[in-house]
């Protein structure tokens, strides 16, 4: 392979993926929660999670990482709202320390979390909706409408997307 050709190749990898940590499927529903809480601006007293059904059949055996071994929906929702970093994007949990694991135990204890299937016929969907006081805030992210996660705050959008689309014009390489 010539020079020229790798570069490009290169690139690409380097404008396409975004860096994700342990399996992605609870990392997305972790950092659905992370947005989903900051946009509220407070901790939610109670979580809808409605995912696809094969999030749900992905999640359920995974360990989420930083959480201690725990795994499930319930568990990566609640560590991407109580501990995650939404603007660590799809690192989300990265920099969740054990000091912080009975933060996460109270809150999944105090918390109303609720898990369903979604309705869509696609693979992935994610929609989490928050809840605190009066006040709403969700994010989701869906590949049957091509969309990134939106986070939204009652009535107000922001444009925060995690799960970029990035196609940036670029020369064909020759030979490709």
């Amino acid at each position: 392979m010539n020079t020229a050709l790798y570069e490009t190749y290169v690139q690409i990898l380097h404008e396409e993926l975004v860096p994700a940590m342990g399996c992605t499927e609870p990392i997305a529903v972790a950092y659905a929660g992370a947005l989903a809480r900051q946009t509220l601006g407070t901790l939610p007293e109670r979580i809808e999670l409605t995912v696809s059904g094969n999030i749900i059949k992905n999640v359920k055996s995974v360990i989420v990482p930083h959480t201690g071994g725990r795994k499930g929906l319930p568990v990566a929702v609640a560590a991407g709202v109580r501990v995650g970093d939404a603007d660590a994007q799809l690192e989300v949990l990265a920099n969740v320390t054990e000091d912080q694991l009975p933060l996460l135990d109270e809150y999944l204890s105090a918390a109303e979390i609720t898990v369903s299937k979604s309705p869509l016929r696609c693979p992935f969907d994610i929609q989490v909706r928050v809840f605190a006081g009066g006040d709403t805030a969700s994010s989701r992210s869906s590949a049957a409408t091509q969309t990134s996660c939106a986070s939204r705050k009652t009535a107000k959008c922001c444009s925060t997307s995690p799960f970029p689309r990035r196609r940036p014009s670029r020369p064909r390489a020759a030979g490709a």
